[in-house]
């Protein structure tokens, strides 16, 4: 081959390189455009899934708070004891009025 010949396959070659480059340097544009859109929607949808996360947290925290509020007032010592002389009709024994039944002896398991 002549050296012309081959200057100009190496040129066409070169160009081919650069057009090939070029070429697809100009079609990972739209690519990475879609890829960042795609990522910002994902972006807002997370965002969106954490703020319902939160307002459902929120509503949880506040339930408890109500049945811990419910738990002091339904365990106070005056309440019960209200509740066991007014509702269930029991009284308070003095000690003296108790009998206390000891049995001593071989227990089970021993």
């Amino acid at each position: 081959m002549p050296a012309r010949q081959i200057k100009t396959i190496r040129k066409n070659g070169v160009f081919m390189l650069k057009f090939i480059t070029l070429y697809a340097f100009v079609l990972s544009i739209p690519f990475a455009l879609g890829l960042a859109a795609a990522q910002a929607n994902r972006y807002t949808a997370l965002q969106k899934d954490m703020a319902a996360l939160q307002a459902e947290q929120e509503t949880i925290v506040d339930a408890n708070k109500q049945l811990l509020t419910e738990i002091a007032q339904l365990s106070s010592p005056v309440r019960i004891g209200e509740f066991a002389r007014d509702t269930l009709r029991l009284d308070k024994k003095e000690p003296e009025d108790v009998l206390q039944i000891h049995i001593y002896g071989r227990r089970h398991g021993n």
